[in-house]
């Protein structure tokens, strides 16, 4: 009841509004951040039927089908798992209401129109997805390449095997080495967290 009464006034309607960081606790979405893992907040737009909460981890989409109906469905969608690709913003005509923002999360598209007023808050959420679809595009290819050089350095050493070395230990060593060595990549290209991202263009 109180989320109800505290979107009213907010004054939404079809088109999103950018909500202030002082609002968050007036939205559903706040309820299911992560606070214990240090899931935080940076861009919230609410609808009169959807929310679209952008954290350091993840998209939180509050997902209401009908804004007459009370019902929601959470959706979640870790940046490490959905990448996100295809970004756009279309900014409005002389009689437009609205500005739109565009993007795919995996197989997801989001529509999200949010009103002309607040163009320049959106222009922050842009910048900060593009880099995100950038960087992540930019480390897919680097893991790419490190599974690329270990297979080659892998077939390089059956082929070169001296004749008194164990098979099997060689076979062990190899799996081993392989091992930390694309741990230690995937540790090292495969982001979860783009808080750093967020903070860079939020608070310009």
């Amino acid at each position: 009841m109180f989320k109800k009464i505290a979107a009213d006034a907010l004054g939404l309607s079809d088109i999103g509004k950018i909500i202030e960081p002082q609002d968050y606790d007036k939205t559903d979405a706040d309820d299911y951040v992560m606070h214990e893992d240090n899931e935080k907040i940076y861009f919230l737009i609410k609808t009169k039927a959807d929310e679209y909460c952008f954290t350091n981890l993840a998209l939180i989409h509050v997902d209401g089908a009908r804004a007459t109906s009370s019902k929601r469905t959470l959706k979640r969608y870790p940046y490490s798992q959905y990448k996100i690709s295809d970004v756009f913003l279309e900014t409005a005509g002389k009689v437009d209401l609205d500005v739109e923002i565009k993007f795919k999360l995996g197989g997801e598209q989001f529509d999200i129109d949010v009103h002309k007023d607040q163009i320049e808050k959106l222009k922050d959420l842009y910048k900060a997805l593009l880099r995100i679809a950038e960087t992540t595009y930019e480390n897919d290819i680097l893991i790419n390449q490190a599974e690329q050089s270990l297979d080659k350095a892998v077939t390089i050493l059956h082929h070169t095997r001296p004749e008194h070395v164990n098979i099997e230990t060689q076979y062990k060593e190899l799996t081993e080495f392989g091992f930390r060595w694309l741990t230690s990549v995937r540790s090292q290209y495969h982001i979860k967290d783009f808080g750093d991202v967020f903070e860079k263009y939020m608070n310009n």
